[in-house]
């Protein structure tokens, strides 16, 4: 089984690939769906976070209030990290075991996390798939789609690894400056290659 993690700045469009790669019937393990799971009312990992960060992180329904979890985080750095002291090792557990649930004849699959350079992930994966676009790209999508103020936007992007670095670790890079045609097919030219790598696989 070949395994490509999927990684990508706030805003570079991760979310629309791995769409375009699960079109073609790719499996998709998504780390951030992961985490929404581990939240939810009721799991042990938001039990800690409420305990920890307290019980007004939580709605009056018991749900995550993730806005206003994120605002405290982004504000207190070394919140963040407690945060995600919380959440990676059960999230890289998970995405181990769904790995382990696949089976060969699926070929290849995408592994999508975010911070998978940061997190010093990439020994999950065998080949590195950057989604990368500007800043001002990101900025655009980022206050566009999830209603945060420009700072917001800045801040996150501040707290991710730099553009550079995170190309000099890709193996591989999408360019996704808007153009969904172009996107689509560059989507279409990797799946042929890793489909090719992985059936040359020992």
């Amino acid at each position: 089984m070949l395994i490509i993690g999927l990684t990508g700045g706030i805003g570079s469009g991760k979310s629309t690939v791995a769409r375009h790669f699960e079109a073609l019937g790719v499996p998709v393990i998504d780390a951030d769906d992961i985490g929404r799971q581990l939240v939810e009312p009721g799991r042990h990992a938001l039990t800690v976070i409420a305990e920890h960060f307290g019980a007004d992180m939580l709605d009056d329904s018991g749900q995550l209030n993730r806005a206003r979890l994120r605002e405290q985080v982004f504000a207190h750095p070394e919140q963040r990290l407690e945060l995600e002291a919380i959440l990676h090792p059960r999230i890289r557990a998970e995405i181990q075991q769904r790995i382990a649930d696949l089976t060969p004849a699926c070929g290849y699959c995408l592994v999508s996390v975010p911070l998978l350079i940061e997190s010093g992930w990439q020994g999950l994966v065998q080949r590195v798939l950057v989604v990368d676009t500007t800043r001002a790209m990101q900025i655009q999508r980022t206050t566009a789609r999830d209603g945060m103020t420009r700072q917001q936007a800045e801040a996150i992007i501040a707290s991710q690894i730099g553009r550079d670095a995170r190309l000099q670790a890709a193996d591989d890079v999408i360019h996704n400056e808007g153009n969904l045609t172009a996107l689509r097919e560059q989507v279409e030219a990797l799946h042929r290659r890793y489909r090719q790598r992985a059936e040359n696989q020992p």
